[in-house]
């Protein structure tokens, strides 16, 4: 649905206007967009985010078992 908005936004109100206005439209947007990006980017976070993430993929599977199958795999490569 976005989409669409954007699509009619831009058959509507930017595709009529003289390029020049349209090259001044794109830059205003680039800015504001990279604006946002360095905002989010100072957004500092911690690693301890990361905790328990995809934890549920590992359970059930013991840890030495796993370790050994990958050893016998290392073994058996050319």
């Amino acid at each position: 649905m976005a989409a669409m908005r954007a699509k009619e936004v831009y058959d509507e109100y930017v595709k009529p206007l003289p390029r020049i206005e349209r090259l001044r439209l794109l830059a205003m947007l680039a800015e504001d967009a990279a604006q946002q990006s360095l905002d989010v980017s100072q957004h500092k976070h911690s690693i301890m985010e990361l905790h328990g993430l995809g934890k549920e993929i590992w359970e059930g599977i013991d840890a030495q078992e796993y370790v050994n199958e990958l050893r016998k795999e290392w073994e058996h490569r050319p």
